[in-house]
């Protein structure tokens, strides 16, 4: 253990702060996570998350047993009042290794993911523990925390115990503390955006015991009435939520009184054959903090934005979050990484969050109007839509979705080589054959750190001894990538390779060589990946020397590695790709 008592402490232990424990706990970093709340909630909040976030619990070591407990591949529809389908999203294709569409019953993954927390020694929970303050200095945060009896989760007045005030040091404080950040308020850090008008009411049900109650409802349905705008969405484990769109004119004491409820629920299901585990009215901001860090403290998840639920990426965001800070925290607390890569964090996060906002307000636009006419319009431009050729493919594959791609110049990695370059953007994920017949999700034999893809050639052939020395003390695989057929074949010997960290594989549903062409890698070319599997550049044979250099420029900001690397001639301006992450 360093001279702190924690690398990190995390607050809150909600999906983000239990997604960034995991991965800091399997990464080797040490944390406490502390939860103002002593019993778990129970209640549903979230319903679904897609296949990037599950390829982020996949590395987490937590994805096999969530999706254990998901209703996947579900059809998305939008329909009018009478049923009838507007348009149908199918997204069966998996690009990143994982269902794109997954519903879930959010207590079963909070459960899950605070259980998985228990193979990791050096990761602390420690419930009904308010943070009260905090400060820091060059080397360290000062986290003061006391019991604290919790609010019910938003039903009750806390109350806490300045007599059971307790310090803790840490070298990083991330605050994945909600909408109500207590650190993010401490901070003085403000939040800009939009806060909406329009009352929902959510009403969680389950079936009651051996009823079958929800199988005429075995989609999610936006349904864009506009006499009564709802959402019908399937859950896992006899679950099912609806959300109706209130008038200006009904109350929050009268939508969710139970006759009420029953009222509602009653257009959809019989109300005496389930359960109501939960009813609530509810408005919706869309906003964005003005800023992401201070110093050794950052935020996460709502605490650094909120997003409307009308696409479902608010758990989304901040699982990202978690993703993107676990990586860069492990490599300057493990491997001796600059504390600037941090600023990467906000330029890389914030954009993406961003559009996902933008995202799900538009979806709500559509989705809550409340006039005849306009409803009617709406229903005629997207049977327009659909109709013209091109667009409609494109909206069938929901390809409005913010891609995951960083913006240009504003990440830890190459400047983007052109308009679709590969620098910047995640990778996919197919599922790939090993060298003993086995097929693999690609990720699995990646291990946790950097990676660097040789096609069809070892990356340590084309590398220098020096570089390979330097990438090895970052914990990076080494793996050739053959295509299907591809293998080194002949006499005793071809192919055989020594071990010592290095991977080869085959590329047997071909998904890999073509996103290699598309990125204009070939043959005897490398692509280095970085821990969150986006890509931080490719290289030639003739380039790999200026790529390895430049990934450990920004990463060290200095020449501390050895002079080999460092003095390596620069084919890219590290300076000038930082200067707007900074």
């Amino acid at each position: 253990m360093s001279d702190t008592d924690y690398d990190v402490v995390v607050v809150g232990l909600g999906p983000t702060g239990l997604t960034l424990a995991n991965l800091l706990g399997r990464r080797g970093v040490s944390a406490l996570v502390l939860e103002r709340e002593p019993e778990y909630y129970g209640s549903a909040r979230a319903v679904y998350t897609d296949d990037e976030c599950m390829r982020i619990f996949q590395t987490a070591g937590a994805a096999e047993e969530l999706a254990a407990d998901m209703n996947v591949d579900s059809t998305v529809q939008w329909v009018r009042g009478d049923g009838r389908v507007l348009i149908q999203f199918h997204q069966t294709d998996r690009p990143q290794g994982w269902p794109v569409v997954n519903f879930l019953y959010q207590p079963y993954l909070e459960s899950s993911l605070e259980r998985a927390l228990d193979r990791y020694p050096h990761v602390t929970v420690r419930r009904g523990r308010e943070v009260v303050g905090f400060d820091q200095d060059d080397g360290s945060v000062s986290v003061e925390h006391v019991h604290c009896s919790g609010t019910g989760y938003g039903t009750r007045t806390a109350e806490s115990d300045p007599r059971t005030a307790e310090r803790v040091r840490a070298k990083y404080l991330v605050g994945c503390d909600g909408g109500r950040s207590v650190v993010r308020t401490k901070l003085g850090i403000d939040m800009s955006g939009t806060s909406f008008p329009e009352r929902w009411l959510v009403v969680d049900l389950q079936a009651e015991d051996g009823v079958d109650a929800f199988r005429h409802l075995p989609y999610f349905d936006f349904v864009c009435d506009p006499e009564l705008p709802v959402v019908s969405c399937p859950q896992p484990d006899r679950h099912h939520r609806f959300e109706f769109m209130l008038t200006e004119s009904q109350t929050k004491q009268e939508m969710e009184d139970p006759d009420t409820v029953r009222r509602h629920i009653a257009r959809f299901v019989d109300p005496d054959e389930v359960r109501v585990l939960r009813k609530l009215v509810y408005t919706f901001n869309a906003v964005i903090a003005d800023r992401w860090r201070d110093g050794r403290i950052l935020i996460a998840g709502d605490a650094a934005h909120m997003t409307p639920q009308f696409v479902g990426q608010g758990m989304g965001s901040g699982v990202r979050d978690a993703d993107n800070l676990s990586w860069k925290l492990a490599a300057i607390i493990e491997h001796g990484a600059s504390e600037r890569i941090l600023d990467s964090y906000e330029s890389e996060r914030a954009p993406h969050a961003e559009a996902m906002i933008d995202f799900s307000v538009f979806n709500k636009s559509l989705v809550s109007v409340d006039n005849r006419l306009l409803a009617a319009a709406r229903d005629l431009t997207i049977a327009t839509a659909l109709r013209v050729p091109g667009l409609g493919g494109w909206i069938r594959a929901a390809k409005m979705k913010p891609a995951p791609r960083f913006r240009r110049n504003a990440y830890l990695g190459l400047p983007r080589s052109r308009l679709r370059g590969p620098e910047g953007r995640l990778s996919p994920q197919p599922e790939i054959r090993t060298y003993d017949g086995r097929h693999r999700r690609f990720d699995d034999v990646l291990g946790l750190g950097f990676s660097v893809l040789g096609y069809g050639v070892d990356p340590r052939a084309v590398l220098g001894a020096d570089e390979v020395a330097a990438l090895r003390r970052l914990g990076t695989e080494f793996v050739t990538v053959y295509p299907i057929g591809g293998r080194p074949q002949g006499r005793p010997g071809d192919g055989r390779t020594a071990g010592d960290g290095y991977i080869d594989v085959e590329d047997h549903t071909g998904t890999l060589a073509r996103w290699f062409a598309k990125a204009g890698v070939r043959t005897g070319g490398l692509v280095l990946l970085r821990p969150d599997r986006y890509v931080f550049g490719t290289a030639t044979g003739q380039s790999s020397g200026a790529l390895i250099a430049e990934l450990f420029r920004q990463l060290t900001g200095s020449a501390a590695l050895p002079p080999e690397i460092v003095s390596a001639p620069a084919q890219f301006d590290a300076a000038e790709n930082l200067e707007d992450v900074g």
